[in-house]
């Protein structure tokens, strides 16, 4: 792969509009990062859950402060890796005029990264899968194919995002979001079809990430960008070189954030939470500095920047150094499991303690029983309905879902995924009120 290919300007839906990689196209990744922040689906983020459940009082991070902090840390990644090859080759800017931009496009994919998780976390994908292998929805194997049943039986945030990023929405026009291909891409963290998916063998086959109506699309992004075909049945692609920086940014992101929010929901002590941080800042000044300071939060929000831009160096080094592994879809592992010693030992038992201390913490395994219930009610509900549509209560169901979502194809999995789609855009608290409404625990109001 090479970059003049990878970082594609054109634009999903708006290719006719398309002229070639021009220098006025630096400035199309800002558009794109303009056109997420700008969308409906983001600012939903700010009601969906990232780890804990939302805590009133208490601030913690939710998917759209969490998705901020990852395009920046994107943008720092992509940026210092520019600088890097500049400072090596002078003549890159003449050869390859976008490369500049990749902070830009690491951000922008940042940004979207998490637009495809539903309600009440990770959970939330594990609740609508539960509810066709385990619930009422087993009923529908035999009335979808073999890839479509694995799109429903496993599904997967990450490809329910390029969906929500390309899909042509009744009365949203046909371009979805009309972002850059370079954008599109860099979000496709697992570039195969669900049947190819799940394979831990390969970095890129671990889930999956886009479901068989989105597979065309795919496939017409990929060969824009010249991706490396893996296999044509079932499909996989290597990944997009910018993959990379765009899982960094994130696995950064929530192992150390997670740290801090659990400090502040007493769920860790201080100490406990400096004996993972202080390692992680590299400054040998740094206990003198903590000495200085009397709030404890104010220690933790110290040694999370430090240890932020450790790892940041330190996955912007291994990027550039394996950079010929990466463009041939030989790296396979994730940036953050290659950083050296003695820090990756330090990530290593940050993941363990995460897990045991703070994901099987008890509001967030509440939540996550709650999901569960909520999203199978919903669903439950709703599936039926619009594929039966034969009793007035199953019309007044329909008449419930936003146009934007029916389609008019007459095929089970298009019309499930009508509701899949209704239902995984919905946030914590408003697929609480509508199952209590529609359940009957609560009765609405006309205000």
């Amino acid at each position: 792969m090479n970059w003049e290919k990878l970082l594609s300007a054109k634009r999903w839906g708006n290719e006719d509009r398309f002229a070639g990689n021009q220098k006025e196209a630096r400035s199309e990744f800002q558009r794109d990062y303009d056109r997420i922040i700008f969308s409906s689906p983001f600012r939903r983020l700010q009601n969906k859950t990232q780890v804990f459940p939302l805590p009133g009082s208490v601030f913690v991070h939710n998917r759209l402060t969490h998705s901020l902090e990852v395009a920046s840390v994107g943008r720092s990644l992509g940026t210092i890796f520019y600088n890097r090859i500049k400072d090596t080759d002078a003549q890159i800017d003449e050869r390859c005029p976008l490369l500049c931009e990749i902070g830009n496009i690491v951000a922008s994919a940042c940004l979207a990264h998490d637009l495809g998780n539903p309600a009440f976390g990770h959970s939330g994908e594990s609740a609508i899968s539960y509810y066709f292998t385990d619930g009422e929805g087993a009923i529908y194997k035999d009335k979808v194919t073999a890839h479509q049943w694995q799109d429903l039986i496993n599904f997967e945030g990450n490809a329910n995002a390029l969906r929500i990023l390309t899909h042509p929405f009744a009365g949203k026009g046909t371009g979805g979001f009309a972002l850059t291909y370079a954008t599109l891409a860099a979000i496709a963290k697992y570039p195969c079809a669900s049947l190819a998916g799940h394979n831990k063998q390969h970095i890129f086959t671990k889930k999956y990430g886009f479901f068989q109506s989105e597979q065309s699309g795919f496939e017409k992004i990929a060969a824009e960008m010249d991706l490396i075909k893996v296999q044509d049945s079932p499909l996989i692609y290597k990944r997009h070189p910018l993959v990379y920086l765009v899982e960094a940014a994130d696995d950064i992101c929530y192992n150390i954030i997670d740290l801090e929010d659990a400090h502040r929901l007493k769920i860790l002590t201080y100490t406990e939470v400096e004996e993972l941080l202080l390692p992680l800042c590299n400054d040998i000044k740094m206990p003198a500095r903590l000495g200085e300071m009397e709030d404890d939060d104010a220690k933790i929000t110290l040694m999370r920047a430090k240890s932020i831009s450790t790892l940041i160096g330190l996955c912007a080094n291994v990027f550039y150094t394996e950079q010929e592994a990466i463009l041939n879809g030989d790296f396979n592992k994730s940036l953050m499991d290659a950083i050296e010693e003695p820090f990756l030992s330090v990530m290593k038992k940050i993941e363990s303690i995460s897990v045991k201390r703070i994901y099987n913490y008890s509001s967030v395994v509440q939540i996550e029983v709650a999901g569960y219930r909520v999203m199978g009610g919903l669903l439950e509900e709703f599936i039926p309905a619009y594929l039966q549509n034969n009793s007035k209560y199953h019309k007044k169901l329909v008449e419930l879902i936003p146009g934007q979502f029916l389609t008019t194809s007459a095929d089970p999995y298009s019309k499930i995924q009508t509701v899949l789609d209704f239902v995984s855009g919905m946030t914590d608290i408003y697929a609480v009120e509508l199952f209590r409404k529609i359940k009957g625990i609560s009765f609405p109001s006309m205000s």
